[in-house]
């Protein structure tokens, strides 16, 4: 049985929204932002996934931060459709929440993982002295 993981569960479900979403821009024949969305909305969780077999706590490390980095762009592309109205605020309320949870959420891990690693080297410094 697999362990609950809040960021890698968010990401899917998101995606799943993204995917939704997507279909609907092409519809309406917005092939461009739908397809903008769709790979940044998609990749945040690939690289979720990826991180969790992160080879080294670097790599995990780099894998959460091209995740942030693709939730701020989804997030990007999200504001783009509200403001010029393609699809209306009530539409897309939900999945910008969601995104910006995630956005908050990744945030997070990649700070905790950076001031973790900076704890680590302080640690090899202190020891090399010793």
């Amino acid at each position: 049985m697999e362990r609950e993981n809040l960021i890698r569960d968010e990401a899917f479900s998101f995606a799943l929204q993204i995917m939704e979403l997507a279909k609907t821009l092409r519809q309406k024949k917005e092939y461009e932002l739908s397809s903008q969305l769709w790979r940044s909305g998609t990749s945040i969780g690939a690289n979720v996934e990826e991180a969790q077999a992160g080879q080294s706590r670097a790599d995990f490390m780099a894998k959460m931060t091209i995740a942030s980095k693709e939730s701020r762009e989804a997030l990007y592309w999200l504001r783009l459709a509200d403001k010029g109205k393609i699809i209306s605020s009530e539409e897309i309320a939900q999945v910008r929440e969601q995104c910006e949870r995630i956005v908050r959420i990744l945030t997070s891990i990649v700070k905790t993982a950076r001031a973790s690693k900076e704890q680590s080297k302080i640690k090899n410094q202190e020891s090399k002295i010793l």
